[in-house]
């Protein structure tokens, strides 16, 4: 008897993602990171992204960027035919100009806006390839619910987004019952084998501990060169002395010349930006300047033009708490103190300069020392273009707490900052540290703690 042939299993048709405008100022190379399946683009998208194209905001780049792309790639081609995206293993995209269908989002919302027109694009889409499965990918959650309610799959788009925030790296620990041979190297010699105190233990470069034993305990970092566990001992920066065991390991990661980029997450009032600040202005003479540095994210995300005034006018008030932690520093030395006369020169000379980060755009960052605040409210893609902007003897700080984001689209799993922990975790260049305890006051504690 003849054996039969096994049959080939059918493969299943690539999907259509059609794109939202939030996804573009997301990524403007989201179009890159769909694999085989197919992208259409509403035209509505494309207008929406017209009225971005000017600005030097992130947004702004982000809608030049992607027109550049689209219009680079499409070469002779008709966009409302599928054209090929740039990648032997990519699919295929199209504008698509419907932005009508059969369930009309317009009417049923009864609101004639660009959102509505891009769920009917979808829609249409949807009914133009019945056999195909059809996703709407926004990072507008009250798009992807009113998707939802139309019976149309929708989806956040998931590039640059982390899995879990409950499980995302600390940079610290505390290890109990260390042995008092380990103890005591460490408090005799400043540093002890790392397999004598961390027994079956994985080590992570930079990672901090609390080595105890009894009523000793000790702070240590963790030195993959030498595969040792050195003492981390707490010292002033610049007139600021840490409050806990977290802020001087923060502080130890901030003054340390071989680790060259930090993050420093956690609530406010745990001293973040102070503590970075401070460790730029003892480190000094080691750098051409210090920026200090935060995205501008204006309230009610209106643009910053309806507010009176010049340029620094109406920029001031966005970069004020960076200014109050320099007041902070300088009101710990009288006026006749030689510190506080530096740091009024250095700020006249430009040697420390406070501002907008969309202002740093384009400039090398060699010979720097730069403190990126509100690190929270920047996406992953800007969060990469800061660093590759990094030359010669750059230091970079990045703080934020991600679960205080002002920018639509983003949150505690698709913001730069958590992206940047989850990613770079176990880089000797790099270095972690949460700070959970409040120092900024009783009163402040009490509102974090219960409110």
């Amino acid at each position: 008897m003849a054996l039969k042939k096994p049959t080939a299993r059918k493969k299943d048709p690539t999907k259509i993602f059609v794109l939202d405008t939030s996804v573009i100022i997301y990524d403007h190379q989201a179009l890159r990171n769909f694999k085989e399946h197919d992208v259409v683009i509403p035209i509505t998208v494309l207008e929406e992204l017209d009225n971005f194209k000017k600005g030097n905001d992130t947004k702004n780049f982000a809608a030049r960027e992607f027109t550049r792309y689209i219009d680079n790639i499409s070469g002779k081609n008709s966009l409302q035919e599928w054209t090929a995206i740039n990648g032997p293993t990519r699919g295929k995209f199209k504008i698509e100009m419907n932005t009508s269908s059969k369930v009309n989002a317009e009417r049923i919302f009864d609101d004639k806006k660009a959102d509505h027109r891009i769920l009917n694009t979808a829609l249409y889409t949807a009914e133009k390839y019945p056999d195909r499965k059809v996703i709407l990918v926004t990072k507008d959650i009250n798009l992807r619910i009113k998707a939802k309610s139309l019976s149309l799959i929708a989806e956040d788009y998931e590039t640059g987004k982390i899995k879990t925030v409950e499980e995302l790296y600390t940079g610290k620990s505390e290890i109990g019952k260390v042995s008092q041979d380990a103890l005591s190297s460490i408090y005799s010699n400043g540093f002890c084998k790392a397999d004598d105190a961390l027994k079956k233990t994985s080590i992570v470069p930079n990672h901090y501990y609390i080595l105890r034993n009894g009523n000793q305990s000790v702070l240590a970092r963790y030195d993959k060169n030498d595969n040792n566990l050195s003492r981390v001992v707490k010292t002033a920066a610049f007139g600021v002395i840490p409050k806990n065991a977290e802020q001087t390991f923060a502080l130890d990661a901030i003054m340390n010349p071989e680790i060259k980029l930090v993050t420093i997450q956690g609530v406010a009032g745990t001293g973040k930006t102070l503590l970075s600040l401070a460790g730029a202005l003892e480190q000094r003479r080691n750098f051409h300047q210090i920026y200090l540095a935060r995205p501008i994210v204006p309230l009610s995300n209106k643009d910053i033009g309806y507010l009176p005034g010049d340029v620094n006018s109406k920029l001031n008030p966005y970069m004020e708490p960076l200014w109050d932690n320099l007041k902070y520093i300088r009101s710990q030395f009288n006026e006749k103190d030689k510190e506080h006369k530096q740091l009024n020169e250095m700020v006249e000379n430009q040697k420390l300069v406070v501002c907008p980060l969309a202002y740093i755009r384009g400039r090398s960052l060699s010979n720097v020392f730069f403190i990126v605040d509100e690190a929270q409210n920047l996406t992953p893609h800007e969060v990469k273009t800061i660093i590759t902007r990094a030359g010669e003897n750059t230091k970079i700080i990045f703080t934020g707490d991600i679960y205080q984001i002002d920018t639509p689209y983003l949150d505690t799993q698709s913001n730069g900052l958590s992206y940047l922990i989850d990613k770079l975790k176990g880089q000797p260049l790099y270095a972690h540290i949460t700070l959970a305890k409040g120092e900024r006051s009783e009163l402040a504690n009490l509102a974090n703690d219960l409110l």
